[in-house]
């Protein structure tokens, strides 16, 4: 599981498109905001989406991209971001490895039940592939403006 000030792992894996992304693709002028969610179209994950969505510009304007990351396909991902006009990139792990490498995936309790799953968590990483910042086991709603009132306060 990776830690803040560890290394970003490069993902390499397919966008919304099929095509294979790394984090050169990915990263903006001042970092990367990586969003790992359960699963598009759910509730609290359109929620979390749409949100990310309605504050997007402000990320911009502070030189960061917005991310968002599942286990669900390429095809499901075109749906979500058609319905809810998600203008940034989904990525798909379909096998959850790279979710598990970063501490996204794994052991949860719920109601009592302990499940293997998605770890809502959120990772930003600086420009040169630091991890600047992790929010783990994120509440949905509110999340996004917390991360981008913590990105400006601090902005270089």
């Amino acid at each position: 599981m990776v830690q803040e000030g560890d290394r970003f792992p490069d993902p390499k894996l397919p966008d919304q498109g099929g095509i294979e992304r790394c984090f050169d693709d990915l990263v903006a002028a001042n970092g990367l905001v990586l969003y790992v969610y359960p699963r598009d179209a759910t509730p609290g994950c359109t929620t979390q989406a749409t949100e990310f969505r309605d504050l997007l510009a402000d990320f911009h304007r502070l030189g960061y991209e917005v991310v968002g990351l599942s286990r669900d396909s390429a095809e499901s991902h075109c749906k979500f971001i058609t319905k809810h006009d998600l203008p940034f990139t989904l990525l798909t792990d379909a096998d959850t490895s790279f979710m598990a490498h970063l501490g996204a995936w794994g052991e949860k309790k719920m109601y009592g039940r302990v499940s293997e799953g998605v770890i809502r968590s959120t990772f930003v990483v600086n420009r040169e592939g630091v991890i600047r910042k992790i929010y783990r086991n994120v509440r949905a709603k509110g999340h996004a403006r917390r991360v981008l009132e913590d990105l400006g306060a601090a902005t270089p």
